[in-house]
Formats: structure tokens, sequence, C-alpha cells
């Protein structure tokens, strides 16, 4: 059969290249895509099929004649059990295993450009909510199917799962999979298995897992997703065990404000404590996230979020934030909109917010008299803020106005280094306004 010119392309350049064989069994080995723990991952030309593949081969070192290497075959060939039975379009779909001499290899599924969620799991980089709930919706569908076909992954996290170029999701390494079928002899590996920042709380104590550990699993990847931060991330491993076993994370809209009541139901439901509590099977966790599409069509897109980073980094207040403390301070901050008249803070009121004028002109009065008038990139609500004490004064729009409202759980959620920036900054503004409003009233008394 002709080759691809794909394959064609690649062969002169990557067959040169030292330490990447030229061939592994039958497949014409292209180039090298990826490199893990447990293996390498090339792409390759398969000549009997006509088509691009992947191939990933054991790391000698740890595949050797050993006791370990014996174990650590067993375990990369399980992966070989569990995704050869599968046949679903969101499973990364698996062709082949055998040994090549001293390698061991398995081939899978190419898919050209796929990156890792993992890449999605920072502030700076979020997919949008609709993304985010259109992979989650997917996954539930994937690990239903899985599960009635009797396996469960044990290691879902984002690393494991694929994100295409036509923004479709993989499945990926089944390798510590349990597998509960009549019709294959595999051998079932127990104990401690898995990524510990991902396991359920029966996982991490070592108890018996059903399928909604993988539930729970894809929970924390949504949790992440949706944050760009960890739920339970600990210093050691006996932290993370104490945190997934017992602590609640903080919900997820305190990272951003336009997440939809349900969304936060079903993530609650997927990350309890108690199995009995989870959803049973992940059929039901996609049917309820797919009655939260309709909400979806009501919240911002994509490109108005850009446009409201673009406001914040350009204001003098946020000089020197990095791009992902920005970010988070878009998705979990509260913006808002006045028309002339309109007050924002009342006189009198209990209101610990601070405020960021973004556009227009606001005025401030005491006992019903102008004493100030601020405009974008000003700030106000600074000694509620710092003291919680009652607003001394009123602020009212003179024009068409927007501002964004920050408030203390929205920062304390931020990691130290944004909350030590934010603070210098916020002391700054405070002396100033103290000088100036000094100056104010110093004048007020001369007239």
């Amino acid at each position: 059969m002709s080759q691809p010119s794909e394959q064609k392309e690649f062969d002169s350049t990557f067959h040169t290249m030292p330490g990447i064989p030229s061939s592994i069994g039958k497949y014409e080995i292209l180039e090298q895509v990826g490199k893990g723990s447990m293996g390498t991952v090339y792409s390759a030309y398969d000549p009997f099929a006509d088509r691009q593949v992947a191939v990933k081969v054991a790391h000698p070192q740890i595949s050797g004649s050993s006791e370990d290497g014996e174990r650590f075959r067993k375990l990369f060939f399980n992966e070989a059990h569990a995704a050869g039975v599968l046949d679903h379009p969101s499973i990364l779909s698996l062709y082949d295993a055998d040994v090549d001499e001293e390698l061991c290899f398995l081939v899978m599924e190419y898919v050209p450009g796929a990156q890792t969620l993992q890449n999605y799991c920072k502030a700076d980089n979020l997919l949008s909510l609709r993304e985010v709930v259109g992979i989650i919706f997917k996954c539930a569908k994937a690990l239903d199917y899985a599960h009635r076909q009797g396996i469960i992954h044990r290691d879902i996290k984002p690393s494991n799962i694929l994100f295409t170029r036509d923004r479709d999701v993989r499945l990926s390494d089944f390798s510590i999979a349990r597998i509960n079928r009549s019709d294959l002899s595999t051998t079932q590996f127990e104990g401690f298995l898995g990524s510990p920042l991902y396991m359920s709380p029966e996982q991490i104590n070592e108890w018996d897992v059903g399928p909604n550990t993988d539930i729970y699993s894809l929970g924390v990847v949504m949790y992440e997703l949706l944050t760009g931060n960890h739920p339970f991330r600990a210093d050691s491993l006996s932290a993370i065990a104490q945190k997934i076993s017992h602590e609640t994370p903080a919900p997820v809209s305190e990272f951003r404000a336009d997440i939809p009541e349900g969304l936060e139901y079903v993530l609650g439901r997927m990350l309890k404590k108690k199995s009995s509590k989870r959803y049973s099977s992940g059929l039901d966790v996609a049917a309820d996230i797919a009655l939260i599409f309709d909400d979806l069509e009501k919240l911002e897109s994509e490109d108005s979020l850009r446009d409201k980073f673009d406001s914040l980094k350009r204001l003098g207040f946020f000089r020197g934030f990095n791009d992902a403390e920005i970010w988070g301070l878009v998705r979990a901050s509260n913006w808002q909109s006045y028309t002339p008249g309109q007050v924002i803070i009342r006189e009198g009121d209990s209101d610990h917010s601070f405020y960021i004028l973004l556009s227009g002109v606001v005025s401030v009065e005491k006992d019903g008299q102008a004493v100030d008038s601020l405009k974008e990139g000003d700030c106000f609500g600074e000694m509620g803020f710092l003291s919680r004490t009652e607003r001394t004064a009123s602020v009212i729009a003179k024009t068409d106005t927007s501002i964004i409202q920050l408030n203390a759980s929205t920062l304390e959620r931020a990691d130290q280094s944004t909350q030590i920036r934010f603070l210098k900054v916020f002391v700054e503004t405070v002396i100033d306004r103290l000088k100036h409003t000094t100056a104010i009233m110093t004048q007020l008394k001369q007239i």
C-alpha cells in the first residue's frame, strides 16, 4: 500500500534523529510526540492498515526482567486488556499490543494536535464555561459506557483526557483500570494506585471502589477546569488524604461569578465524600448537565471576558499583576453597570466591597452635599472594605458607569503572592485617598 504523504515527509528527517528507532514491530516510526513516567509515545505509520498511529513504548529500564519489571509489564498490558474491549467515540482506541525483543508497546489511535486538559487548568488559560460543560458531559457518557462494560478507570485526571483540535475529547490510559469481566483473564491491581490529588475518599483510603469513584475524580477535573485551582492541593500525601476525606472545597462561585446554580449542584454531588450520595452513574451526571446547557445561552461569551481582561490590564491599579492573577479577578469579581442618577453606595448602608471605576464618572456625596468626583481608573469603598463599618458617604453615577466590585472572599482564594500584591496597592490607594479627602475637608471648612 502507498504511504501517506505525511509519512514520506517525516521519513528523511526523523529516522535519522539519534535516540529514535526507525521501526518498532511492523510500525515505521515518524517522530516522538510525548514522554511520561511509564513510556514514550511516537507517531508511526502502519503499512498494513495504511494509517498513522500512536505507539506507546514502555521504558526499558522499568520493564526489564526483575520482579518490578514483571509487575510493570502486567500493568502496561492491563491497558491493552481494558481499552481493547472499549469502542466509544470519546475513548482513545487501542489497535494492538505486542513485544518487540525487549520493548513492550501499545498501538493506539493517533489524534494530531491533541493536548491534554492539563493545559487548561491554569487561571490564565481556562476554556469557556460552555466548553468545560461540554467536556464533562462527553466524559461522563464515556465513563458510563466503560462502567457498563465492566471497566473502572481509576485514574481520571486532566493529563489522561485529550482535547482535540476539533474540540472533542478522548479518555486515555487504562493501565490501572479494574476489569470486572468474565471473558477476560487479567491481573487485577489493588492497593494504592492512581494519582492522589484525583482520588476519591474510598480510593485514597484503600477501601473498596465502585464505578462512581471515577465520577468523583471527574468532578475534581471539572473543578480545576472551571477555576484554575485544585480543590485539595496540599504539601504532603497525608494532608491531601485529610482534605479529600474530610474537607469540602470552596464553592466554584467564589472564583467566578458566571456559574449557574445547577452546575454548582452537579459538581457538589459529584464530589460527595460518601459514594452512596454521589451520582450512581455517568449517565445521571450527563442528564443533569444537559439541563444546564439552556442556562449557558444567557452567559457571557469568551470574547466578552477578553474585553474585561483588557479593561483591567490597562488600569494602573493592576500594574504588576500577571495575566493569571488578572484572569482570576475577571472571573471572580462582580461587574456592574449604572445609569445616571443610580446609587452605587448609599450612606449608612453596610457594604464591605471595594470598587474600581472602569468607565464613566461618579459623584461622592455626604449629607446630600457633593464632596468629590471620580472618573475611570479611580477607586472607592476602601474604608468599608478595610474596617467593615457602615458607609460614611454615598456614591452616585453621574454618567453611564461601569465598575468592578471586589470583596474579601474574592481575594482570599487567590494565591499568597497575589494577595500581597493586592494589599500593597490597596494600602497605597487608601493613603492617597486619605490625603485627598483631608485636602477636600480642609477646603470645605474654609468656605
